[in-house]
């Protein structure tokens, strides 16, 4: 095999692995990963804004107000204005938010996340250079992305 088609291999293996956990998210709870992630969010600091959540997890804002509509239609969290300042409006999480944060499974990234700290910092450093190199060789280096692992099209909604 190549060595591009063994690098795209191993790509693609990554891709199988969150698509499969984000695959049992949703049949678990009925959430994608990003909205958990909004979800935790929201459960670490109710009240917070979407900018904070923006920022939190590095999506846009806009980004943010889309999937808090989601889970607003689903009665997963509420947004309400503040009596003091009419500009602020914080989220918080509905009875059915709560439960959703409580059961759903642990997020595959927290197992990476435990893997990666292990490595000596050189080791970290050299992974992230790596990845950033390949992500600007597909010309993905202003695609909105969080620190969450969820999978899509790049035209297609997961959130």
């Amino acid at each position: 095999m190549r060595k591009e088609e063994e690098l795209l291999v191993a790509l693609r293996r990554v891709i199988r692995a969150v698509d499969l956990r984000s695959k049992q998210l949703s049949k678990d709870v009925g959430i994608t990963g990003p909205q958990l992630l909004v979800l935790q969010n929201i459960a670490a600091k109710p009240g917070i804004m979407v900018k904070e959540i923006a920022d939190g997890i590095n999506l846009s804002p806009a980004t943010i107000t889309n999937i808090l509509d989601r889970l607003e239609a689903r009665d997963l969290a509420h947004r309400i204005r503040s009596t003091q300042d009419k500009r602020k409006v914080g989220v918080y999480l509905t009875e059915a938010g709560e439960q959703a944060v409580s059961t759903a499974p642990r997020p595959l990234q927290e197992h990476f996340v435990e893997r990666f700290n292990q490595l000596a910092e050189w080791e970290q450093s050299q992974m992230i250079a790596t990845m950033q190199r390949i992500a600007s060789m597909m010309d993905a280096e202003s695609i909105d992305a969080s620190p969450v692992l969820a999978v899509g099209t790049l035209t297609e909604r997961h959130d």
